[in-house]
């Protein structure tokens, strides 16, 4: 699907659900990863996860939209169009739009720790993330003074 198709879509759609038509741009955003659209209230526009459509199909992506054009239609009509305000609330349950959208099955980092602090005196081991000065800091357990091993050296046993 491009970005005509979507727009043609959503057009009907807020004719069907919503009984007013839709007079702005939508459009496939590839970056949004963690929200499944976006509705903007300075152009009215709304951006739609072309991640989540891949993923999850017509049926999840139609219930995103109804969600955008719930704060959409709400917002011109200068009503609660917030996710906490009564109005949205209500219109969200009667389109049969989601409140949340689904979470991306993305890969998980194989190595989120790149760093590992080793006691020298009790040979406790921190991970972190970030590296960091070990001259600074001491041991949480014994006050002993750390050693800092980047993970990319370390060996299974």
């Amino acid at each position: 699907m491009n970005d005509d198709q979507l727009q043609a879509w959503v057009e009907q759609i807020s004719l069907q659900f919503f009984g007013r038509p839709f007079l702005h741009q939508v459009k496939f955003n590839r970056r949004l990863r963690s929200t499944g659209g976006r509705y903007f209230t300075r152009s009215h526009d709304i951006d739609i996860s072309k991640k989540h459509y891949d993923q999850f199909g017509k049926d999840e992506t139609e219930k995103i939209i109804k969600h955008e054009l719930c704060h959409y239609h709400l917002h011109l009509l200068n009503k609660g169009y917030k996710h906490r305000d009564a109005d949205f609330k209500q219109l969200l349950k009667r389109v049969g739009g989601s409140r949340y959208c689904r979470p991306l099955n993305d890969k998980p980092k194989e190595n989120v720790y790149r760093y590992q602090l080793e006691c020298l005196k009790c040979e406790t081991t921190y991970l972190r993330k970030r590296k960091m000065d070990v001259s600074k800091y001491v041991c949480g357990k014994c006050k002993g003074k750390l050693k800092l091993i980047p993970l990319d050296y370390i060996q299974d046993s």
